[in-house]
């Protein structure tokens, strides 16, 4: 064991533990103020319920056993997981890589939410998220970074761009879909109610997203040092390309529009963060802001799908590209298997088995969704009704008013 990386690695879960309270500023904001309270708690209640279903069994079924699909009971409310020494070979002990792996299905859980914000009840909310975490999130988590199916096809995703945003934003989408529309999506014009609010999130997001990154490397040393660069710079330029974009179809150079190009840099780049150069991280940022400007502002109003806070707009499409740029630019240096490379340099193998996963994990988030989902609605109602709606979940679902007076405003 070593003391600095035992310490980095302390600092790094901290960092990815932040950031939900940051998608809870971002979401919050992006959305109307008779929601934010309901917004926010739903970024916050897995802070509480994937962290207790993680120590019960949530660690074991992602990183115990060898099965190809999910893992097995072995550690069991944290069972045999040594807080001392380390079974995988790293430079921290079992206890603190089981951590630093709690904090992924936190905000994987909480980015999928921002698509039915608005509409869907908190009971059958809580009840989807609970078993989404077994039946998706723990599956995938070790079919890719515990020797799984997707490993042992030689997919590899550094920080989560598999695991964590195209699970999250492709089920988000399937889910937004089944609660259906708000009630005035139709004719209305929905503006962000606090965009300071936004720009606190995605700066409390990018800063956590480099333990998110960097702690990915799982220890203090050089490939924590290029995670957190390419990181940095993907994020940078990715701020800087939707501005261009924005200004180049608006006229406006807008702080929401900042703010939303940066997150989605830090999507773009999560799974192949400690893979791509730096030069390659660059190119990722500037190209991922006008696909995910067009899946936001074309696709989504041709095929009229009320995805509310753009998570599958921002994390799925953000993620499918990252994956994508992944198979393109793995530099042989980097890579964990050197007959797995970007394809420019001169191997296909990475790009097509990148490509089967994400369509594998496309198809099983959107299935395992929609029978979640329609299972629940067949014992209970998904979304408010229309008077709740109307008022706001704030009060109509936990009574609570984020602000003294109301102005009457965004009714």
């Amino acid at each position: 064991m070593k003391s600095g990386s035992i310490a980095f690695m302390l600092v790094c879960s901290c960092l990815v533990f932040f950031m939900t309270v940051g998608l809870a500023f971002f979401y919050g904001g992006l959305g109307r103020r008779k929601n934010v309270i309901n917004t926010m708690m739903m970024c916050i209640v897995p802070m509480g319920l994937a962290s207790v279903l993680w120590i019960v069994c949530g660690y074991s079924l992602s990183f115990g056993g060898h099965g190809s699909l999910v893992g097995d009971f072995s550690h069991l409310f944290f069972n045999g997981v040594s807080e001392t020494a380390s079974s995988r070979g790293l430079d921290i002990p079992d206890a603190l890589f089981a951590i630093f792996q709690m904090m992924f299905p936190i905000i994987t859980v909480a980015i999928l939410t921002g698509a039915v914000a608005g509409r869907m009840r908190f009971t059958p909310l809580l009840l989807f998220m609970a078993i989404w975490l077994f039946v998706v999130y723990f599956p995938f988590a070790h079919m890719v970074w515990d020797e799984g199916l997707l490993a042992q096809w030689g997919t590899i995703d550094f920080a989560g761009g598999d695991v964590v945003h195209i699970t999250s934003g492709g089920s988000g989408l399937v889910l937004a879909l089944i609660v259906g529309k708000r009630r005035d999506h139709s004719h209305n014009v929905y503006r962000p109610h606090n965009v300071p609010f936004v720009l606190l999130g995605a700066g409390i997001l990018w800063f956590g997203w480099f333990g998110f990154n960097a702690g990915s490397a799982l220890g203090a040393n050089g490939l924590a040092v290029h995670a957190f660069l390419t990181t940095h710079v993907s994020a940078a330029a990715a701020l800087v390309s939707w501005l261009l974009v924005e200004h180049r179809m608006t006229g406006n150079l807008s702080l929401v529009g900042a703010s939303t190009g940066l997150v989605v840099g830090l999507v773009a780049i999560t799974p192949g963060a400690g893979f791509v150069s730096v030069w390659s991280s660059i190119l990722i940022g500037l190209l991922v802001s006008p696909i995910c400007y067009f899946a936001i502002s074309t696709l989504k109003e041709k095929f009229g799908y009320d995805d509310a806070l753009d998570a599958f707009g921002c994390h799925g499409i953000g993620g499918i590209f990252g994956g994508i740029a992944t198979g393109i630019f793995t530099t042989p240096e980097l890579a964990l298997n050197k007959d797995f490379v970007g394809i420019i340099y001169g191997n296909p193998k990475l790009l097509l088995v990148t490509v089967l996963a994400i369509l594998f994990t496309i198809a099983w988030s959107a299935g395992a969704t929609y029978v979640i989902a329609r299972g629940i609605k067949a014992i209970m109602p998904l979304r408010v009704s229309d008077r709740a709606e109307a008022i706001g979940l704030d009060d109509s679902e936990h009574e609570e008013t984020a602000y003294p007076t109301f102005m009457g405003l965004d009714s």
